[in-house]
Parts: C-alpha cells; structure tokens; sequence
C-alpha cells in the first residue's frame, strides 16, 4: 500500500509526514520546500500479531507495511507543467491512494500559498488540475479507440464511453464519481487516471477545531463534498501528532485519552486507508515467523498463496484455514484441529480478514 500525500504548498504536507513516520524530512516555511518526494515505511498496526506469536514463539513477527510518500506541493497549472507540475504528477502516477493535504488552521508564521485560505477552494483546485490532466490522457485514448474502430461496434461504443467520461472531467468532477454501467467499469479502471484512485482529504486542523469538530464548519462542508464523490475525510492536527510521536507509549496513552481518542493519528489513517482501497490482512505463523499479508478483499485462496511466493500459487493444493479468534479460544492449532476448526479450502475459497492459514503445495 503506497499513500502519497497531495495539496498546495504550505499546508502541512511535510510535517504531518514526519509526524505520522518519523522519517524527520525538511520542513520549511515556503512554498516548493520539498522537491524531490520522500518516502517512508511504516508498520500496519495489528494486535493479533502479538496474540499470534504468543503461541508460535516465533524468531521473528513481520507485520503489513503502509509506503507514505511525501509529494512536492501544486501551483495552478501543474496539468500544463508549470511550477513543480509534471514531476508532481509523476508522483502521483506511482501511489495507489492520495491523501489530500487541506490546511484548516491560522498561523502567520507560516505562509499560505496562492493567497488561499478557504478550505473547499483549496480541494477544488487541485482536483481541477488533476481532472484537467485526466482529460489528456483521455483524449489520447479517444483518438486512439476511433482510429482503430474502423466499424468495430465494440471499439466504437468505448470511444462514445470515454467522451462522456471527458465531458464529466471538463466540469471539474473526478474520474472516481463518473457514472457508468457495471460492464463499462473495467475499462475505465484500465485507464490510467489520476482522478480514479482513491482520495482522503486530511484536514490538517488547529488544536481548537481538532476538539470541536462537530461544529467546525469547514469540516462538516468538506465531509459532505467528500461523501458525494465516493471519498473520505479524515481530520488530524499535525502538531499534537507530532508531539504523540515523541511520547512513550505510557504518556502517548495518556495523552490520547485526554483527547478522547483510542489510537493515535498514524494508526487512523492505516486503518482507515485500508477500509478505503477495500484491503485487509491475513496471517500465517510458525516457529520461523509470525507474519501479516495485505490483499485486496474478494482475493481468492490461490491469489493470497502468491503474495507468499508465486511458486506456492502454482503448486496450490489447499488451505488450512482457521479465524483468528477460534485459534485464540483454542489456544493452539493441535486444540484447534481436534475439535474440528481447522478447515482445508480449495481454489474457490475467498479469504477472509484475519483468516489464519498453512497453505500446501506442489511445485
């Protein structure tokens, strides 16, 4: 999972990137501080790992990873290669989500870009330079399906799909919220557009609003704009994260308690992200490593095989699969098998979050 964080210069890209990894990037108080991406891994945050290894003993637990990227902020005209624009988009190109960086706080210290200050234009003007990116890259795949149609009913009726996709993208409206038939969908999500991936919008809020956001007005109109085109909103305070991250665990508990918050905001935004790309995890343990995988929900036994190792896919026999939480009330897989828990799943078998699982093979 990659997630790259977008949004106009001096909105808090960089801090909130620090305050969520650590990764201590340069942060500067103008515009195009950050040019050249930067990148970090963190681990996916998962309880059962440590409920898991208690009955392995394992060498090692490896858990999921999230790749946070940091991406340069954008001017009016990135679509048309001005300011930092074309590597920006570059960028953008290379992430599975986005995570839109919209600054909601007052500082005078700190610079606004563009002369900005109002929430939902800042939203609107990057996904107008996104959306008007988009409608190049569609229109290359116009010309390209009309040439090749020569008659071809089916060539002819992708052409007629993709114009209307660019007459959506001219109204400043994101690939994401275009409406089209179920049969029409992979065709669109075979196209590679910005606009179709899936975006957060991360409201880096003052301390004030951050506690009162059920009468912030900018939260409520950018929750409901969001909720429109398919999208979430996750709210955050850059600079109480970036005192959490300094804290031990026992003062960082304390502390989230007191602003009414179980976890803090990395673990959020993983968990959130996940439900978001629709992902999940599952397990697999043993002496050697007690280990988390991430795969797409909706992935079959075989498909979750080669994110182990391609040849375990090929030589795929069956899974031996447990939940979770029946391999925790048994307290050992030998318990487990005894009283009959332990399921052997073929090809068709669609995995499950949180599915502890020995997969057998024959290469």
């Amino acid at each position: 999972m990659k997630l790259g964080f977008v949004g106009l210069p001096n909105v808090g890209k960089t801090t909130i990137f620090n305050a969520l990894t650590g990764a201590g990037a340069a942060e500067s108080n103008y515009p195009f501080s950050t040019v050249e991406a930067n990148l970090a891994a963190v681990a996916v945050p998962d309880g059962r790992l440590e409920r898991l290894s208690a009955l392995y003993n394992p060498k090692k637990i490896t858990p999921a990873t999230a790749n946070f990227v940091d991406i340069a902020g954008l001017a009016r005209g990135a679509s048309r290669g001005e300011g930092l624009g074309n590597r920006f988009l570059a960028h953008i190109r290379e992430v599975d989500a986005i995570l839109h960086v919209i600054r909601c706080f007052d500082d005078e210290n700190v610079v606004r870009a563009e002369g900005g200050g109002d929430p939902m234009s800042d939203r609107e003007t990057i996904n107008i330079e996104l959306c008007m990116a988009d409608m190049e890259v569609v229109e290359k795949r116009i010309a390209r399906t009309e040439k090749a149609a020569k008659g071809d009913r089916a060539l002819l009726r992708e052409a007629e799909l993709f114009k209307a996709l660019k007459s959506h993208l001219d109204e400043g409206l994101p690939a994401r919220s275009f409406p089209c038939p179920d049969e029409d969908k992979a065709l669109v999500a075979d196209c590679p557009l910005l606009t179709n991936k899936p975006v957060l919008y991360c409201l880096n809020l003052s301390e004030e609003n951050f506690r009162a956001l059920d009468t912030y007005k900018p939260y409520l109109d950018l929750e409901k704009a969001a909720q429109e085109e398919g999208s979430a909103v996750f709210p955050i305070c850059a600079r109480l994260e970036a005192e959490i991250i300094q804290m031990d665990e026992e003062d960082r508990a304390a502390f989230l308690e007191d602003l009414g918050m179980e976890q803090s905001g990395r673990d959020r935004l993983i968990h959130i992200s996940y439900d978001l790309m629709g992902l999940m995890s599952f397990l697999t343990g043993g002496a050697p490593e007690v280990r988390a995988w991430t795969i797409k929900k909706g992935t079959k036994a075989p498909a979750a095989a080669g994110k182990i190792h391609k040849d375990i896919q090929r030589g795929f026999i069956r899974a031996e699969v447990i939940a979770f939480d029946a391999l925790m009330e048994c307290g050992s897989m030998a318990a487990a098998k005894e009283k009959g828990l332990v399921r052997l799943e073929g090809k068709e078998y669609v995995m499950k979050d949180g599915d502890v699982v020995l997969f057998r093979f024959n290469v």
